[in-house]
């Protein structure tokens, strides 16, 4: 693969780039996720380690992936092609750019999916449906909803075919004018539910749960999970960062764009925890509710409580933005390869692309009614086993052999140029880049394949990683 094919083009300037990669990293993860993994693991103490994650493992992994965007100035696959290129190292790294466009694309085929049930229970919170509903009502109309296959699949093309017409109008037209509406749209509705929440008497019962630690109830699993979604939240390995770091300019600084992803993600993360909670706690529901919590245990509370019809409508509204936001940036490191590599048009290419993953995502619509009993990976259904494959192996090799390209590979002038930091800072990030954040990240890594009883993928990675290595040998031998 020749050095050429540079992306052509560029963000209007460096807020709106932060704009879209805060898009990126706030997701269903911080709406969703962040609130019920801290309600199942204790709260403040979760939280702490949480923070301290993302401060010594996601931010220097975040700043290495813009950096090889940048540095690479092409889609991912393109971008490490010619990064290798240019360092002499071996070209097989292009490998490493096409495992984050794959990612990206099969998270998309089942994130449209769920991103579909916000959409659908927006679109039911306004009409009133939840008002007055029983508990067991809420969780019965729950149930019914995921067994309706095709109602599954309307909102999942409703999700897909939005996704597509954004991307499809290129950074500027597209991502840029839709980012910019839709993330300061979002942390308003935030912002007015957080003041709702602060009126309910029980602000301060959450405030204490979020932040008073109690490390008694803190257990080596919950380490694990904090550190692993300190490292998820923020769009690591995806290859997102990666295409949108090579449409920033060399003038402007990474380190302070990755400041502020990681800050604006983080502070939504607890935003949305502290308004959960407080209705939480105010509806006398059960805080540790787990993945139930955004479609099952909160409406119950929008349905009883004064002014639910409103608020409801309001929260579901956010959980839409924060899941659009990120549905753009998983497709585009696709569409820039087919762009970029293939000669497809940009409008052709995001159609393209958005009817295959709509395609696959078919699959695990079905996986929540018709095929719920069908295995894929040992008793794993097809959503959970793309989920799998995603989340507990893609995701870490790309974070991973991105700090190892960044910290290793990378000679010290361009290293210093992309990242900018001072000789005594850099010290001590590449402290951390080369020791710390992979050595954390292959713990978590090797935890969740050992706990999933997927001992047999980690098998099959180490000997792909001796054969990569054979192959490296002979081919400087010859």
């Amino acid at each position: 693969m020749s050095q050429l094919k540079l992306s052509k083009q560029g963000w209007s300037n460096q807020t709106v780039f932060i704009l879209a990669a805060v898009g990126s990293a706030v997701g269903l993860g911080n709406i969703w996720k962040f609130p019920y993994i801290t309600g199942e693991n204790g709260g403040g103490a979760f939280v702490l380690v949480y923070l301290a994650c993302v401060l010594l493992i996601g931010i220097p992994v975040l700043l290495s992936e813009i950096a090889l965007g940048r540095a690479g100035g092409a889609n991912p696959v393109q971008g490490m092609a010619n990064l290798a290129h240019e360092h002499r190292a071996n070209p097989l790294w292009f490998l490493l750019g096409l495992n984050g466009v794959l990612a990206g694309a099969l998270i998309l085929s089942f994130y449209t999916v769920i991103a579909g049930w916000g959409v659908a229970y927006f679109y039911e919170s306004v009409k009133g449906v939840f008002q007055a509903l029983t508990p067991d009502e809420v969780g019965a109309h729950f149930k019914t909803f995921l067994a309706n296959p095709y109602e599954l699949l309307f909102w999942h093309t409703v999700v897909s075919i939005f996704t597509v017409l954004v991307v499809a109008k290129g950074v500027k037209s597209g991502i840029e004018r839709a980012i910019s509406w839709m993330m300061p749209g979002l942390f308003l509705i935030l912002l007015v539910l957080l003041g709702y929440a602060a009126t309910t008497g029980y602000f301060a019962q959450s405030f204490s749960f979020l932040f008073s630690p109690d490390f008694s109830k803190l257990s080596w699993q919950a380490v694990l999970t904090a550190m692993g979604h300190a490292f998820f939240t923020l769009s690591i390995g995806l290859g997102t960062m990666m295409v949108y770091g090579s449409y920033i300019s060399q003038k402007y600084s990474i380190v302070r764009a990755g400041m502020w992803i990681a800050f604006a993600d983080t502070l939504v993360a607890l935003m949305a925890g502290l308004v959960i909670f407080s209705i939480v706690f105010a509806n006398g529901l059960e805080p540790g509710a787990g993945p139930g919590l955004l479609f099952q245990t909160l409406p119950i509370a929008f349905g009883q409580m004064g002014g639910g019809w409103f608020f409801g409508s309001l929260f579901f509204a956010l959980v839409v933005m924060a899941a659009l936001s990120s549905a753009i940036s998983l497709i585009e490191p696709a569409v820039s390869w087919f762009e970029q590599n293939w000669g497809i048009q940009r409008l052709k290419a995001a159609w393209i692309l958005g009817g295959l993953i709509w395609l696959i995502g078919i699959g695990s619509v079905l996986s929540f009614n018709d095929w719920s009993g069908v295995h894929f990976l040992g008793e794993r259904n097809f959503f959970e086993s793309v989920d799998f494959i995603t989340a507990n192996i893609m995701l870490p090799l790309g974070g991973l052999l991105m700090s190892i390209f960044v910290a290793w590979v990378f000679d010290d002038a361009t290293r210093a140029e992309q990242i900018g930091l001072s000789p005594r800072m850099m010290k001590w990030y590449l402290l951390d880049l080369r020791w710390l954040a992979p050595v954390a990240i292959l713990i978590v890594f090797a935890t969740n394949l050992v706990a999933a009883e997927s001992v047999w993928f980690m098998v099959a990675i180490a000997l792909t990683a001796y054969a990569a290595y054979v192959l490296n040998a002979m081919r400087k031998a010859g």
